[in-house]
């Protein structure tokens, strides 16, 4: 006789792995336990296409016949504590300071990880804004898809706009309200 699935409930916890290309990863949940598989769709649904590894996330789990899966992601939190790079030479920033500037709607013009950068474009505005790898990782994401929608944290650099924190387009509308 198949066992029949729990109801969902909140698991907090850090990504395992997240592979893109296999369209899935696992969470290790706070409390111990087996992995939680957290497929891509579940992950778009919360407007994020990936997410890095050591990220901690909240996610509704239910247990299936199959194991532990996430149904929904709740939010994903980029690493505490850390000096972000704010771009020009060795300037850092708090995660307060970063967290002061506003949350610009943009979308990915293109994001190659192997070159370690890629470039945004703000609604409205006509300038790019360069969003480099590491800002992208301690963000939460390990890349960025031509076309997705996100959400920006700038400043002003020697070189233009650069992006020194992303965060997924659903999480900052949820931020918003």
């Amino acid at each position: 006789m198949e066992q029949e699935a729990s109801a969902p409930h909140p698991v907090h916890g850090s990504v395992k792995w997240f592979d893109p290309a296999k369209g899935f990863g696992f969470v290790v949940a706070d409390e111990g336990g087996p992995d939680i598989l957290l497929h891509a769709n579940v992950l778009r649904n919360f407007g994020q296409s990936t997410v890095a590894d050591g990220t901690r996330i909240v996610v509704l789990v239910q247990a299936t016949p199959r194991g532990r899966q996430a149904v929904e992601v709740l939010d994903i939190e980029p690493p505490s504590g850390m000096m972000l790079p704010a771009g020009d030479d060795q300037t850092t920033a708090t995660p307060d300071e970063i967290a002061a500037l506003a949350v610009e709607p943009a979308r990915v013009k293109w994001f190659d990880k192997s070159k370690g950068f890629g470039f945004a474009n703000v609604f409205g505005r006509a300038e790019d804004v360069f969003v480099h790898v590491e800002v992208l990782r301690l963000s939460g994401f390990a890349d960025l898809a031509s076309g997705e929608a996100v959400g920006l944290r700038i400043i002003d650099g020697k070189r233009g706009r650069m992006a020194v924190q992303v965060v997924s387009w659903e999480a900052s509308i949820h931020r918003c309200e």
